[in-house]
């Protein structure tokens, strides 16, 4: 007479690797499917993107999709900037200091130029 009765088992819940890697690394994560049988089965997980960051402050640039390269290729423009110079390469922040400083580069040039004409005519007075 045996101590467990086959309605107290349940149903075999034990999974194995469907390819022949059998190490926990990021490419190898797996989940535990139902499938439409009713059977267990190993769905393998793709890995998450990655947000595209700021090439100068290295800040997560806001409103592009975190993709991974070869998803990235199929995915429409628009998803991958945004629409303002340097978008998609840029944060805001920073495209704000490149004309700051840009425009403050060209004043200083006109003060110089202004200060060097003033020279020329007190030398010439």
């Amino acid at each position: 007479e045996s101590h467990l009765q086959p309605s107290t088992m349940g149903k075999d819940s034990r999974l194995t690797f469907r390819r022949r890697h059998s190490y926990n690394t990021t490419s190898n994560v797996t989940r535990a499917i139902k499938t439409p049988g009713g059977k267990l089965a190993v769905q393998y997980t793709k890995k998450k993107g990655t947000v595209a960051k700021c090439g100068d402050c290295g800040e997560k640039l806001r409103g592009i999709k975190a993709l991974r390269p070869k998803s990235n290729i199929h995915v429409p423009k628009r998803n991958k900037r945004v629409s303002r110079a340097y978008g998609g390469a840029r944060c805001g922040t920073c495209v704000r200091q490149r004309i700051v400083r840009a425009f403050l580069i060209e004043e200083q040039k006109i003060v110089k130029r202004v200060l060097h004409d003033q020279q020329k005519k007190d030398k010439a007075k």
